[in-house]
């Protein structure tokens, strides 16, 4: 590695520290009924299911352009995908915004966002609470949580299977998760306000690329219900060894989506490895379910998806000449 080359690590995440620290906490919970993205409680007949998640450093490009209005976006994202990813129809959301120093403006705007993620997910916010915490936070953090209710029998296995077909569904570009790699990679040579150098003629500047909202796939549901869905992940921290959390198997990626400029622009300005570019970013594809080959392909046709790989017999992620062990 490069004296410049950049990494997650080095911009200030490490993920292995992360997911370290995660499991310490669950094992000091004790024993949780869950998925690998949900909690689940047994209300007889139908599960209860909960996830929470925020949106992170993509906030601070929000408060350097000044603009909040799409960060509610993503927070509903964040939640509502992991309970997609595990079969659940989530129904309700509550936000939590900490905050310095309230003002109405930014106030304004996140709420905006939410009431737009909320209609596109199908959900009903139903209440949150603003934190103003002055010696705990500087500028503002958001997160969430999401319930979902789902019958006993439409929860995924949560396991992929050896011969098992993947069908891919298109990110919208940076998700809510890796910013903090991005906007360091981001800024090494350019501002937020820079025009994007791998513009199409859109005219929007790099801020406002690295904003682009998280895609919401509730949508997907019905679709999923329908078929003999083993196992699906959402596409998040960690990046493709999240597939890694629909079991321990080979997946085997022939023809992922392409990924979006602004991953080539980050890769560039951040001297950034495709290795760490694949275990921090969705690189184009946002999430993945793994089925039977005869339901993989009617899901295809039926969805924007498209059969993007398969699962073989070991324990890792093949994509793009590059093999990734969780």
């Amino acid at each position: 590695m490069s004296d410049d080359e950049l990494t997650y690590a080095d911009a200030g995440v490490d993920i292995e520290a992360s997911e370290a620290a995660t499991a310490a906490l669950v094992g000091a919970v004790g024993d949780i009924d869950e998925t690998e993205f949900a909690g689940l409680l047994d209300i007889g007949d139908r599960y209860l299911a909960l996830a929470t998640d925020g949106v992170g450093t993509k906030l601070l490009v929000a408060e350097a352009l000044s603009d909040y209005s799409t960060v509610g976006i993503d927070c509903i994202a964040m939640n509502v995908n992991d309970l997609v990813a595990s079969g659940v129809e989530p129904v309700a959301f509550v936000d939590y915004l900490a905050v310095d120093e309230p003002t109405e403006t930014f106030s304004e705007q996140v709420g905006e966002g939410l009431s737009q993620g909320a209609e596109e997910a199908g959900i009903a916010l139903v209440g949150g609470e603003t934190a103003v915490m002055p010696d705990v936070i500087r500028g503002l953090d958001l997160a969430g949580a999401c319930a979902g209710l789902a019958p006993k029998d439409a929860i995924f296995p949560g396991e992929a299977e050896v011969g098992d077909v993947l069908v891919g569904f298109e990110s919208s570009g940076i998700h809510s998760n890796g910013l903090t790699l991005a906007r360091e990679a981001a800024t090494r040579n350019h501002d937020y306000d820079d025009p994007f150098p791998l513009d199409s003629g859109e005219g929007r500047t790099v801020g406002e690329v690295l904003l682009e909202p998280t895609r919401i796939y509730t949508y997907l549901l019905p679709a999923l219900r329908e078929r003999e869905v083993h196992a699906a992940a959402h596409v998040t921290g960690g990046g493709w060894t999240n597939l890694s959390r629909m079991g321990a198997n080979r997946y085997e990626i022939a023809d992922p989506f392409e990924a979006q400029p602004v991953f080539e622009f980050v890769q560039h300005e951040g001297s950034v490895s495709d290795e760490e570019m694949h275990r921090t970013f969705n690189m184009g594809t946002g999430f993945v379910v793994a089925l039977p080959e005869a339901d993989a392909e009617s899901l295809a046709d039926e969805t924007d998806g498209r059969i993007i790989g398969k699962v073989g017999e070991g324990d890792e992620v093949a994509i793009r000449g590059l093999t990734l062990a969780d």
